[in-house]
């Protein structure tokens, strides 16, 4: 969680959104269809992206989770980040199916819900961010489902301040 004192930035909530949006990666091993988007976070992931915020250097970030799935199917994933140039720091995420096709959740960092739409085999997350900051990630899947791209874009009054690329891997 993010301390009081600091400034929230667009590469704080692009390394949330792209740590968020491996929780939905299928695994084909699984066998309840409705827990398998969830169930890639089910133990050690890997988040290694670079971050490029309007008027600044990129930086790379790193996001090591390790998530359960409950026995009611909600994903549970606590995560340690680290953005390069900042303190370590711990997020959680909680992740539940809503309906076909659509998923909803919570985010320590993120203002309201989360909410998660798969759309022909790719993942699209759009959430809150405080600064007035709205963040859509889109996640595909790799052959072979231990991987994902994730392409993320943050933007401010509906003008782009920040995007993110990165590949999430299950450890």
């Amino acid at each position: 969680m993010l301390q009081p004192n600091r400034a929230i930035t667009p590469a704080r909530f692009l390394a949330a959104s792209a740590i968020l949006a491996v929780t939905m990666l299928p695994s084909a091993a699984v066998a309840d269809s409705d827990r398998a988007p969830l169930q890639f976070f089910n133990g050690k992931t890997e988040m290694v992206s670079t971050v490029k915020v309007i008027m600044k250097k990129p930086f790379r970030s790193r996001a090591i989770g390790n998530g359960r799935i409950l026995p009611d199917g909600t994903l549970t994933l606590a995560q340690q980040v680290f953005d390069e140039g900042e303190p370590t720091k711990q997020r959680h995420w909680k992740i539940r199916k809503v309906a076909s096709s659509h998923y909803a959740g919570t985010m320590t960092e993120a203002v309201g819900p989360v909410l998660v739409d798969e759309v022909d085999g790719r993942y699209r997350f759009k959430f809150r961010m405080k600064g007035n900051l709205s963040v859509e990630q889109w996640m595909t899947p790799l052959p072979g489902g231990d991987a994902a791209r994730s392409q993320t874009t943050v933007r401010k009054f509906g003008m782009k301040v920040a995007s993110s690329t990165g590949i999430i891997r299950k450890v």
